[in-house]
């Protein structure tokens, strides 16, 4: 079977968002920044072909350098205009956007995203009138006409006019999620003009739509500790960590609060404002279908406050979604070593040096973080997924040990570390271990499909629990029909079992779901030659071998290729490899759902 680590991580958010740019506006990659000194108008081609295929590679730094040597030849082409500066925008520097967006503006003077970033500069220069004027220029979509809503009200409050601002905010109309960012802006808006009843009544409202949106417990629960009492002001972040427990700044807040202080409101200017709602829309839209708009609102949010933790974490997840692991080290490195979030960067840094192959870095990084926070569960579960996914079995059990030694009382979410335990006892010999973590996990969660899956599959594989490990598999292919992996598993608990006709079936429903998975199609060539289909057999073994298989199957199809298999002499025939089960390969799992509330960069 192939193993991998399990996605982890992503936050609370308030409003369910989609929204796409153009695909011009691709952006992020590791590839080498051009130096100036290799580019040159002699060669305005080869520099436009290497800035459009830096685009589509998200190599936002390089595509801008080669847009802007091709731009010496033709100044004022819109299309050239255009890319230039969506590229130095995407890259995070928002001052030399600036300028390039007036110059789109002398071409065309409608262009929103110029409008847009314009008016941010201006707002952060305190030139509110300019700014309002930008703005109300800017709308054009279900996203961007909220985003320019709340900017023109930050404006206006900046002006002086915080009634007004929120009576102009209030006129939009759109779908039930802009009244948690309304509601939230609106409070925040008040509360910084010292209208205590009017930010009351906005917080409060906002706080009952949506009451695990972190930007507004902490609002809320900053200005009751201020203006309420200060059991209120607990009761607000108390009712969250049963939901996300342990979220480091609810932790400090609530211990702020228990020791009497009164916190200050969470935006101390209209700039802050403003980049508080570029943060909560940005973060909100990167996971759903919305990644290049949501690089440039956090771009501009950190422009307006560069140390703005939150949308440091979110703009590294957001690197991360992109398979930019580079990026997002530099995104977390911004955080403030002051900053109680700086923890979960340092774990989320040592998570993209391993996926850079920087692994002996990335667990040196674990281990610093767990020698300054030794019950930090966290940092001790992601030391061990590393491990994990380097075939480091048998230190990862050890790692996962530590981990659970810190759980005073195992509850439901902890199923997952009992379970990825399991799977290094399992994978270092150790059965009679695996099998106990392996039922603690259900026993803490009933009917999990991914461990009913293991279990069930190392029944079948030891010929033990037949009949039972069948029904795990079964139910958890219930649970996850589209699997690919899990399918696979029952697949081939068929064929272990010497049920080559629903091995067959199963397998090929796999192999529908994941064809580019070297393991699975290897499998159903053993399943085909059982049956008779020897040609099929030898083709699907065919593609195995060229999928890239572990080093350690490909001795084992090329033997089949030249070969065959043995004849089969048992109702649970071995097809000359263990397998293990599949489940482990799943990359949008419950193991990942799990984690997912620890990371706190997107909370809206």
């Amino acid at each position: 079977m192939t193993y991998s680590l399990l996605p982890r991580h992503a936050a609370i958010l308030g409003a369910a968002i989609a929204f796409s740019l153009p695909a011009f506006l691709a952006a992020q990659a590791a590839t080498q920044t051009p130096a100036i000194e290799e580019l040159s108008p002699s060669n305005a081609a080869g520099s436009y072909l290497a800035a459009r295929h830096a685009g589509a590679e998200r190599d936002a730094a390089a595509a801008a350098a080669y847009y802007m040597d091709v731009l010496k030849l033709d100044p004022k082409n819109p299309d050239l205009l255009s890319r230039t500066f969506l590229s130095v925008l995407t890259d995070g520097n928002v001052e030399q956007a600036s300028k390039f967006a007036e110059r789109v503006l002398e071409v065309d003077r409608s262009d929103k995203i110029a409008r847009l970033v314009i008016g941010i500069r201006e707002l952060k220069l305190k030139h509110f009138a300019a700014a309002r004027q930008n703005f109300a220029q800017s709308v054009r979509g279900p996203v961007t006409d909220l985003a320019a809503t709340l900017l023109t009200a930050w404006a206006q409050a900046g002006a002086g006019d915080a009634r007004g601002a929120v009576e102009a905010m209030d006129k939009l109309s759109g779908p039930d999620w802009y009244g948690i960012f309304k509601d939230l802006h609106a409070g925040l808006i008040l509360d910084l003009a010292g209208d205590k009843k009017g930010a009351a009544k906005r917080y409060e409202s906002a706080y009952k739509a949506d009451s695990t949106a972190l930007r507004t417990v902490q609002a809320y629960g900053r200005f009751l500790s201020r203006n309420g009492s200060k059991d209120d002001a607990l009761k607000i972040y108390q009712n969250f960590a049963k939901v996300l427990p342990d979220h480091p700044l609810i932790n400090e807040e609530m211990k702020a609060i228990a020791d009497g202080q009164k916190l200050p409101p969470l935006v101390d200017s209209p700039q802050a404002g403003a980049a508080e709602a570029l943060y909560g829309l940005g973060a909100s839209i990167g996971r759903r279908g919305g990644e290049d708009l949501a690089l440039i609102y956090l771009q501009l949010a950190l422009y307006l406050q560069p140390a703005h933790s939150m949308a440091l974490l979110s703009l590294g997840d957001l690197y991360e979604e992109l398979k930019k692991p580079d990026l997002a080290i530099k995104a977390y490195e911004r955080v403030p070593a002051s900053s109680p979030l700086s923890r979960n960067a340092e774990i989320q840094m040592a998570v993209d040096l391993d996926a850079l192959d920087r692994t002996e870095e990335a667990k040196e990084r674990l281990r610093h973080v767990i020698a300054q926070h030794p019950k930090d569960t966290e940092a001790i579960i992601e030391l061990g997924n590393i491990q994990r996914a380097r075939k480091d079995f048998a230190s990862c059990a050890d790692t996962y040990s530590k981990a659970i030694d810190t759980i005073a009382k195992p509850e439901k979410s902890n199923w997952v570390v009992f379970y990825f335990r399991g799977i290094c006892y399992e994978r270092s010999h150790q059965w009679p271990l695996a099998e106990a973590d392996m039922k603690k996990a259900l026993e803490l969660f009933p009917d999990q499909p991914l461990v009913l899956n293991y279990l069930g599959y190392s029944w079948i594989d030891q010929g033990v629990h037949l009949e039972q490990g069948m029904d795990m598999i079964r139910r958890a292919v219930e649970q996850r029909p589209d699997d690919g992996y899990i399918v696979d598993s029952l697949g081939w608990a068929y064929y272990r079992i010497g049920n080559y006709d629903e091995a067959v079936k199963n397998l090929e429903r796999a192999v529908e779901l994941k064809p580019e998975d070297p393991t699975i199609n290897d499998h159903l060539g053993d399943a085909y030659w059982r049956v008779g289909r020897t040609l099929e057999a030898h083709f699907q073994w065919s593609h195995a071998k060229d999928l890239k298989p572990e080093p350690e199957d490909l001795p084992k199809i090329e033997a089949k290729l030249k070969d065959g298999l043995p004849p089969d002499t048992s109702s649970a025939a071995d097809a000359g490899k263990p397998a293990a089960p599949a489940a482990e390969a799943d990359k949008s799992n419950s193991a990942a759902d799990a984690e997912k509330a620890k990371k706190p960069g997107n909370g809206g």
